[in-house]
């Protein structure tokens, strides 16, 4: 057998011995099952990360829709009866792939867009857009749904969007595959192109997005200001601290001559923001820059 064959040898045995105990007579409480896995760890039988998926995998159960949604205040949403040249700003500037189409107000969700679907209205010969023709169908599912049963379903009818509902059937906001798999895997990162090593790419004229746990002192030298670092180390710590609470997808706070959007965050920390330079002044040093 080779040496990989021993390690996942032993580590089936190290894990065996310890869960051996403790199926034996049935796990007591959550409290009990994580020091088992604690005890794995330090016993070198699995490493940080996978023990904070496995405990992130327990918290999931417990966790309802309601606890991670995006509110309905915060979705991004296009109404339906605008025309194609009033929606196409609302998914350039959100760089999002899907996006609830309401009715008479937000509360009435009618259906999903895609931003794929946009694309064969794009070019000379393109046809007369309808909203009708490219809407698709929207999943309702109520604040209560545990996440772990809302998961399974996404899997099974490889959805990646669901439109929570209040208990008057309005929609009380939305949730994604993508929202809940960050509870247990972390940051996913696959709407942004960030180079290795890269904590900064600059978007568009004064648009950037950045890594929230990039440090103030590279945000300072990338942009040329001189913010402090003596109550925070990071643009997240910095964003948490302007808005004081633990923000959520979708909020906003000028600070300087900067506004930061949250993209991504989970209910331990902010991971992804966007930035706007309010002053409009381009930094001629960092043109097509990625740092």
């Amino acid at each position: 057998m080779n040496d990989s064959g021993n390690s996942d040898s032993r580590l089936r045995k190290g894990l065996r011995g310890l869960l051996a105990p403790l199926l034996k007579h049935g796990p007591e409480n959550r409290e009990e099952l994580v020091g088992v896995l604690k005890q794995a760890r330090a016993r070198h039988l699995m490493d940080g990360e996978a023990l904070s998926m496995m405990e992130a995998v327990l918290e999931v159960s417990e966790l309802r829709v309601r606890d991670i949604m995006i509110p309905r205040a915060r979705m991004v949403v296009v109404e339906r009866d605008k025309a194609m040249e009033a929606i196409l700003p609302v998914i350039v500037d959100s760089a999002h792939s899907r996006f609830p189409v309401i009715g008479d107000d937000r509360s009435e969700v009618v259906g999903i867009l895609l931003a794929k679907d946009l694309l064969q209205y794009c070019g000379p010969r393109a046809p007369s857009f309808n909203m009708r023709d490219v809407l698709r169908s929207a999943v309702f599912v109520p604040e209560s749904k545990r996440l772990n049963v809302l998961l399974k379903e996404f899997r099974l009818s490889r959805n990646h969007m669901a439109i929570v509902i209040d208990e008057y059937g309005g929609a009380a906001g939305l949730i994604t595959i993508e929202d809940v798999l960050e509870q247990i895997v972390g940051e996913i990162e696959d709407e942004y192109d960030f180079d290795e090593g890269a904590y900064i790419l600059k978007r568009g004229e004064g648009l950037y997005t950045a890594k929230a746990h990039t440090t103030i002192e590279d945000f300072n030298e990338f942009f040329h200001t001189a913010f402090g670092d003596d109550d925070y180390d990071t643009i997240g710590g910095m964003v948490v601290n302007a808005l004081g609470h633990m923000p959520g997808r979708g909020e906003s706070v000028s600070i300087g001559d900067f506004r930061f959007t949250v993209v991504r965050a989970d209910s331990r920390k902010v991971r992804l923001l966007n930035i706007e330079r309010l002053d409009q002044k381009e930094d001629t040093a960092n043109k097509g820059e990625k740092v």
